[in-house]
């Protein structure tokens, strides 16, 4: 209990002491976390609003698989990509693997079916509702997208941060691709489970209490702007 007491000091005293390597790994995790999750937008969503509006052979397949990739080992994906952008993989000449850029490509693959699926589903609701005055109008497949994303701004707040949860909780599939590499590829999870197997735990638990902090931060600027939307 003492053990645990004296770590939880020093955890805090790291925080506040602005400990430059817990900044450094914190500012990182942030950066890739939010860069991975504003790609996989960029890409989900649309994907998204397109299986809604769109009917085409083989669109069931792909909700379907969409919706499994889900649950998708985040083990599995860094596997996949280093055996990509390793020296003998068919990637390997841009020296990707062990930098930042792969993590982003890690945790991109891993959010954007969150992405997708989230924008799918309210984007159905919302076609089967004004999918008709769309087509009276004449709205072209890129308008009647841009109409769902006006109607649904409030899915896409929920399938950004959910991405970005995703993305900032990761550790299976970065460590991997990252190498957990000090002032470089360390990010907050891949260092706690480090810092915990080597038994520092100021450091791993200064670390988790920034995670959490971070986590409740988000979720609740994220009730707020909903609420904001929900009023206008």
């Amino acid at each position: 209990m003492n053990d645990f007491a004296r770590s939880t000091g020093a955890a805090f005293t790291l925080i506040g002491e602005a400990d430059a390597e817990l900044l450094g790994i914190v500012a990182l995790s942030v950066r890739v976390s939010l860069t991975a999750s504003i790609i996989a937008l960029l890409i989900g969503a649309p994907f998204g609003a397109l299986l809604a509006i769109t009917r085409f052979r083989g669109r069931q397949i792909i909700i379907i698989l969409t919706n499994a990739l889900l649950g998708l080992p985040p083990v599995v994906v860094g596997l996949a990509l280093y055996l990509l952008l390793s020296r003998s993989g068919p990637l390997g000449a841009g020296g990707l693997l062990f930098t930042p850029t792969a993590m982003v490509i890690a945790q991109t693959l891993l959010a954007t079916p969150i992405v997708v699926a989230l924008v799918h589903r309210p984007a159905s609701l919302l076609w089967a509702e004004y999918g008709d005055l769309a087509r009276i109008d004449g709205l072209s497949t890129l308008r009647s997208m841009a109409l769902l994303f006006a109607l649904g701004r409030t899915s896409l707040l929920t399938a950004f941060l959910a991405a970005f949860g995703r993305a900032i909780a990761e550790v299976g599939a970065i460590i991997i691709v990252g190498g957990n590499i000090r002032g470089f590829t360390r990010t907050m999870t891949t260092a706690i489970a480090l810092e915990t197997s080597k038994g520092d735990l100021p450091l791993a638990l200064g670390l988790g209490l920034i995670l959490l902090a971070l986590s409740v931060a988000v979720s609740t600027i994220a009730f707020l702007l909903v609420g904001r939307v929900g009023e206008k």
